[in-house]
């Protein structure tokens, strides 16, 4: 696990951490459509996060003090904060305006992130996943986004290693991946209890905690871990999963899910699964909400599919590609290889990028 100092940490990222871009990333984000940001390793090595137009152009960077995972916005797009990747503690706040100051903040003692956020409806609030690891149970950090992004309480996630969050379209239900995966920082990213995995996808009150309805595997794919997700706004999710079984298995690794309704798994043909192997790093929505992509960093895959279907309308080579999310008229992906761009017109980049790519819903 990471150990940070949190006063060194907030002041490093008030002093050094910042780098603004100056006059042509002030002219980018004039002429931006579109603004996306991502975690992301620079070429000399250091890590860190930035903001980045439709064209791929970097609008603002900052430093991180580790290897981080997610970033979300705000609902007005102004705002976005990045995660640490699990195990780490940090998180920061930043902006495409280059004139306002990054706000550093780190998970209490006894907790660590899993590298996703959301903000509540009014922005007032930031909900992360996190570890309670003494007790190997998962919890939602509550965290004050009006000031200095001060700890104000946690709830029960109903489950173990919560993964990606959302907030869904009414403005206060969160939904939740529960990885089921037991982890420890003592252990680095040790996965600590494969034989009785207990994956889950549920729904909480944010304003109370109180757990509206969970939906979990069946007994034979305890080992697939519901870990990353995208929501239409007609509360539609769409789900993609990371198989923990013996690599021979091929289960199915994407679904959806209707608070109230529904939680399917989609029936795919293995020779159409195959690519994925196993594993789903990034799930994204059209903007029209008929299609969803998918990516898997190990098979090297983006695919394209039917939301109604779950068929498989498109496959994109795309090598360690793993982050995805809708643009005017498809989706902009992202590699650790740094490329990024348009499915079908991507270009190499000065970046090399972490696994997701968040939208300013505001586009």
């Amino acid at each position: 696990m990471l150990k940070l100092d949190r006063r060194e940490f907030l002041a490093g990222a008030g002093a050094g951490f910042l780098s603004a871009l100056g006059g042509p990333a002030a002219a980018a984000l004039d002429d931006a459509d579109m603004l996306f940001a991502s975690a992301c390793r620079f070429e000399e090595g250091d890590y860190g996060a930035v903001i980045f137009s439709e064209r791929g152009e970097i609008i603002r960077q900052v430093r991180l003090p580790d290897r981080g995972h997610d970033v979300v916005f705000d609902r007005a797009g102004r705002r976005a904060v990045a995660f640490a990747r699990r195990p780490g503690n940090f998180a920061l706040c930043f902006s495409a305006d280059s004139r306002e100051t990054p706000v550093a903040f780190a998970s209490k003692a006894g907790r660590h992130f899993y590298g996703h956020g959301a903000f509540s409806g009014d922005g007032r609030l930031l909900y992360a996943t996190e570890n309670d690891f003494s007790q190997a149970r998962g919890v939602i950090g509550i965290y004050d986004a009006t000031g200095g992004f001060n700890r104000v309480g946690e709830f029960d996630s109903h489950g173990v290693g919560p993964h990606e969050l959302l907030m869904m379209p009414d403005g206060h239900t969160l939904a939740i991946c529960n990885g089921g995966i037991e982890t420890h920082p003592d252990y680095g990213r040790a996965k600590l209890n494969i034989d009785r995995m207990k994956p889950s996808l549920v729904f909480i009150d944010s304003r109370d905690g109180r757990l509206i309805e969970s939906h979990e595997l069946p007994t034979d794919l305890h080992q697939l871990s519901i870990r990353h997700m995208q929501v239409r706004p007609d509360g539609c999710i769409f789900f993609g999963g990371q198989y923990e079984g013996p690599e021979i298995d091929m289960p199915p690794l994407i679904g959806r899910a209707v608070m109230g309704e529904r939680f399917e798994l989609f029936d795919i043909a293995d020779d159409d699964r195959r690519p994925f192997r196993n594993y789903i790093g990034s799930v994204a929505v059209s903007r029209d909400g008929s299609r969803f992509a998918v990516s898997s960093p190990r098979g090297n895959i983006v695919a394209v599919l039917d939301a109604a279907s779950g068929r498989i309308l498109e496959r994109w080579p795309l090598h360690d590609g793993c982050g995805l999310a809708a643009d005017r008229n498809g989706f902009m992906a992202t590699s650790g290889d740094g490329m990024a761009g348009t499915l079908g017109d991507m270009a190499q980049e000065k970046v090399f990028f972490d696994n997701h790519i968040a939208r300013a819903d505001n586009a």
